[in-house]
């Protein structure tokens, strides 16, 4: 009977999910899959941070663009002055410059002194960076974007997966309770054989015996079960308490596909992370511009503005000056080459980065296809190995009843009709995964539940 429990406990692929009505008191929901993927959209701390991420780059875009406005700087003073004492001597010609009358002159007395200025510079010509940079960081911003949408699409293919799950161990544990039953059943049957001393006590013991393991693997999935649904509640947002009952309906569907080429095609137009890498290479070459603009002169124009206030000696108003001012630094000639070269190289980096990923895409969309098709060939050979265990079952039990077949027989046919119905439930749940993992794939998930929500 050791069989009977290695492959019960093989079936549970329980990794974040949880059946409805496990524990007392639990309040149940019903949740369709899109509900499920809008719910753990919206509680997504990883999409929150994302959300920063963009807000930032929107900053930088605007601080880029801060770089065409003037530079208005404005500084005054006020100073407080002692009065010194000041004896100055001018000494003519036939005249002694020891004599004391020669002393000249008296000077204002200048207790403190007031001085103001503005000025005010716009850049005319940067050699292209003001405009690169802005270009840059447009280019940043857009990737940034596309880098939470493909976050987006991680976080609904893993919220698929856990939907999916979370049905093959509420089917796990209906058909491991249908089965009990029959097992119970059975056990009171063969305690009234064995009274009347119609089989022996030995087969009593062995149909005991796998209600006993049934009962074992029972309490395995439902305190699985119990784990999970904490989990899966605390990644769509909702109460640990509540008991999850799915929309299975769709599980009926087997949607049909398009060709592998097509899907490829369809990766490259859609992939975010493609699209992401491509805006920084994009990035990456205005950085090459921006670098170079070092060779060329600054070409700017000023106004300034200045008036002074010395009390009882100097008033100064009205002192406007404007004019053009170039700026050459000789020095850029031989050091911007190299950050020309080290932008130059990450511009390279990021092109074979993108060329990587194009090969990988099309690995990823190769091997998400071939797992789609294989699972529909699955959902066919598990439909047929259930009616032929069931088949199986039926004739091997009317055999037993006969005493044709052996009660190990008996509970041989019963197990394996059991591993049959589980890998039938877990095949048509594969397939949806499968499914939606070649969607993800592509690059077109999102756009799956978008249009549902419209």
């Amino acid at each position: 009977m050791n069989k009977s429990i290695s492959f019960i406990k093989s079936g549970f692929v329980i990794g974040s999910l949880l059946i409805g009505g496990i524990a007392l008191g639990q309040q149940s929901r019903p949740l369709s899959l899109a509900d499920a993927v809008a719910a753990s959209l919206a509680h997504s701390n990883e999409l929150k941070i994302d959300d920063s991420k963009i807000s930032g780059a929107t900053a930088a875009v605007q601080e880029a663009k801060n770089s065409r406005l003037p530079d208005i700087d404005v500084s005054g003073q006020y100073l407080r002055v002692n009065e010194p004492h000041l004896e100055i001597k001018f000494a003519s010609s036939g005249e002694n410059s020891n004599d004391e009358g020669s002393a000249a002159g008296s000077f204002p007395a200048v207790n403190q002194a007031m001085f103001g200025m503005a000025t005010a510079s716009l850049p005319l010509f940067t050699g292209g960076k003001i405009n690169q940079s802005i270009a840059s960081a447009k280019f940043l911003e857009t990737a940034t974007r596309l880098d939470a949408l493909q976050d987006r699409q991680h976080i609904i293919q893993n919220t698929v997966a856990a939907y999916y799950n979370l049905y093959k161990a509420q089917a796990a544990v209906e058909l491991v309770k249908e089965n009990l039953k029959s097992s119970q059943q059975r056990v009171r049957d063969f305690q009234n054989l064995e009274a009347n001393g119609i089989v022996a006590r030995n087969d009593l013991l062995k149909v005991q015996l796998q209600q006993s393991n049934l009962e074992l693997a029972l309490i395995n999935a439902e305190n699985n079960a119990s784990v999970c649904n904490y989990n899966v509640n605390l990644m769509l947002g909702l109460d640990s308490h509540t008991a999850l009952v799915l929309d299975t309906v769709s599980l009926a569907e087997i949607p049909s596909t398009q060709s592998e080429d097509k899907w490829e095609i369809n990766a490259l137009d859609h992939r975010a992370d493609y699209q992401a890498l491509a805006k920084r290479e994009q990035a990456a070459q205005a950085g090459v511009k921006i670098a170079k603009s070092a060779y060329y002169p600054a070409l700017a124009i000023s106004v300034s503005y200045m008036g002074a206030n010395i009390p009882h000696a100097l008033t100064i108003t009205n002192a406007v000056n404007a004019g053009l001012g170039l700026s050459y630094n000789l020095g850029s000639l031989y050091k911007a080459s190299a950050k020309v070269k080290q932008a130059k190289a990450q511009e390279e980096e990021l092109m074979w980065h993108r060329q990587q990923l194009n090969e990988g895409i099309k690995s990823e969309i190769h091997q998400a296809y071939l797992n789609y098709v294989q699972s529909l060939k699955k959902i066919e050979v598990y439909r047929k190995a259930t009616e032929q265990a069931n088949e199986n079952y039926r004739i091997t039990k009317n055999k037993h009843d006969n005493s044709l077949a052996t009660t190990t027989d008996l509970l041989d046919a019963d197990v394996a009709k059991l591993q049959a119905q589980l890998e039938y439930a877990y095949a048509k749940a594969d397939a949806a995964v499968a499914y939606h993992k070649l969607h993800e794939s592509a690059g077109v998930e999102a756009e799956i539940f978008t249009a549902q929500h419209k």
